[in-house]
């Protein structure tokens, strides 16, 4: 199968390409089932606007500046092509860490609970890549190797994986876990770690059939960050967990505590 035209329309001779329009459905997707979910965190629909008015534009120029700095040689020599985006060059790692920490500044700003309202956006971010990673296809770019697979995708006359593919169904597969157990979570950043960790681990082996991998002397940046975020990861769910457990256990022993010494006083009065 070989990709489509990555034009969707022209106004005012300006071509509308199907990525641009691919990223921003998956993103107001996401804001709207945020928004439709935030009392269960108790957050308004408000307020998740207001991160977004910040976050996403934080998430864009750090997809950019991420792509840039791996690039550096390419846009050295004029400063003025990092301004256009047009001609590509995003990197969602770089996306990811940018609105992250935006979102996270906003909440000490602003008086919320940073892992509460990551666990409620994480699995929104998730479904946003799912669809966005369309965009890959439509501009034949982030794919891989040659094969033979029935379902390999045509570049430049050639059979190759359809990585974009690969992480579009995690992504989603990702999104209804995440969103199954963020209603279970049992401890704040439950949500937010899971998301973490096990999109690394699909974005470690799919990158590892890529071509066009940014690269960290002769290792590939993408997996070099993902196998460190599956350990940092591993290690705070651990510790959180745990430190949910302790405070779990100390409560029964409280409520224990209370019921014998209401239980004693009612015996002592009879």
């Amino acid at each position: 199968m070989s990709a489509p035209d990555p034009v969707a329309f022209t106004i005012f001779n300006i071509d509308i390409m199907w990525y641009a329009i691919l990223i921003t459905g998956g993103i107001l997707l996401g804001v709207l089932i945020c928004c439709k979910r935030a009392p269960k965190h108790d957050l308004t629909g408000d307020q998740i606007l207001n991160f977004t008015i910040i976050s996403v534009p934080a998430a864009i120029i750090g997809a950019r500046l991420y792509y840039v700095a791996f690039n550096w040689s390419d846009y050295s020599g004029d400063l003025l092509k990092i301004l256009n985006t047009r001609a590509g060059g995003l990197a969602i790692h770089g996306g990811l860490i940018f609105g992250f920490a935006a979102a996270a500044i906003l909440c000490i700003l602003w008086k919320v609970r940073p892992l509460n309202l990551l666990d409620l956006v994480v699995p929104c971010v998730a479904l946003a890549q799912s669809i966005g990673r369309w965009g890959n296809f439509f501009n034949s770019e982030a794919h891989g190797g040659p094969t033979d697979l029935p379902w390999a995708i045509i570049v430049n006359g050639q059979s190759v994986h359809p990585t974009f593919l690969y992480e579009s169904i995690w992504c989603f597969l990702l999104f209804l876990f995440l969103i199954y157990m963020d209603n279970r979570r049992r401890f704040e950043g439950q949500t937010f770690l899971l998301y973490c960790g096990l999109y690394s681990v699909e974005r470690f082996f799919v990158e590892g059939l890529r071509t066009d991998s940014l690269m960290i002397g002769p290792f590939r940046q993408a997996q070099v960050l993902s196998l460190s975020i599956i350990i940092v990861c591993v290690i705070a769910y651990v510790i959180l967990y745990k430190r949910n457990k302790t405070k779990g256990n100390a409560a029964k022993e409280e409520r224990k505590t209370e019921k014998t010494d209401t239980h004693e006083k009612i015996k002592g009065e009879h």
